[in-house]
């Protein structure tokens, strides 16, 4: 597997290189300038430091894995000897599109072109950055170094030598490849956000509290967290926009509760806000 660029120093894409690179994957980190670029590598410098501190990271492995990540634009020069690039943008078609679009015409021929969306079809980004039959949905889970799974969708026409090299990089990641079919919200995000919206409405409603109904799933059903402390995790206006282009495909069943815009409404849109359904400290711990 040749080096990997990832396109996003955000939740998803400090996540990916900071594991690809622990992988032993030549990783370059690219970011909307160079200073953009080299503040994502430095807070992955700092999440190896504090795993050494904790001894959960031998400091020779940290230096190997320092060695193998690095930043820079995102750029023609940047794709230079890429194999492989991960769109990790945020979760909207206006930014994805024009970004995928670049990356097709800087790289090379073979570059393997690969979306983190959780819930975008992949036929229309494709369409829409002139990509059809080429770029695969590779969707994977934060903190990518613990989730074992990546969902993989595949739009109808997409050459079987994509596919076929992004399970390679799922198996260099350590990480179970599901495949699905493209369409909106896939698979995962919709098993997600139908439990999501449910104990919403629960809430709404008065059954129960947030705090108690997450605790039903964890500690009745085994649920590492609850729904309502997922959706603050994954983010209430990303919730709130998949719920939204869900119904308006005439999917009633997930239509958005009125406390879910109300939420996003008043900017309380869970985790990165430090207040969705439960407060947040700037550790990104329950407060």
């Amino acid at each position: 597997m040749g080096p990997l660029a990832i396109l996003g120093p955000g939740v998803l894409g400090l996540s990916t290189a900071q594991w690809a690179a622990e992988c032993g994957l030549e990783t370059w980190l690219l970011g909307r300038d160079q200073e953009h670029a080299e503040a994502g590598a430095h807070e992955i410098h700092r999440r190896w430091d504090r795993s050494c501190a904790k001894g959960q990271m031998d400091p020779e492995a940290r230096d190997r894995a320092l060695g193998r990540l690095q930043a820079a634009p995102f750029s023609a020069a940047a794709l230079e000897g890429i194999s492989v690039l991960l769109e990790a943008l945020p979760e909207d078609p206006d930014l994805k599109t024009p970004a995928l679009a670049l990356a097709g015409r800087w790289g090379t021929p073979d570059l393997l072109l690969l979306s983190g969306t959780s819930s975008l079809p992949i036929a229309d980004l494709a369409t829409r950055s002139g990509l059809v039959g080429r770029l695969v949905g590779f969707h994977l889970f934060v903190p990518v170094a613990k989730m074992a799974v990546v969902e993989m969708a595949i739009a109808s026409g997409t050459g079987a030598s994509w596919v076929e090299r992004a399970r390679g990089l799922a198996f260099t990641l350590h990480k179970r490849v599901v495949q699905v079919r493209d369409q909106p919200g896939f698979a995962a995000a919709r098993m997600a956000l139908a439990q999501g919206l449910e104990a919403m409405r629960l809430l709404e409603t008065g059954v129960a509290t947030a705090e108690d109904l997450d605790a039903l799933m964890t500690l009745g059903y085994g649920h590492p967290i609850g729904p309502l402390e997922l959706s603050d995790r994954v983010g209430l206006d990303l919730r709130l926009r998949i719920a939204e282009g869900l119904t308006a495909l005439g999917e009633e069943r997930f239509r958005p509760p009125a406390l879910l815009q109300a939420k996003v409404d008043g900017r309380f849109t869970g985790l990165k806000a430090g207040q969705g359904f439960h407060a947040w400290n700037s550790l990104g711990r329950r407060a």
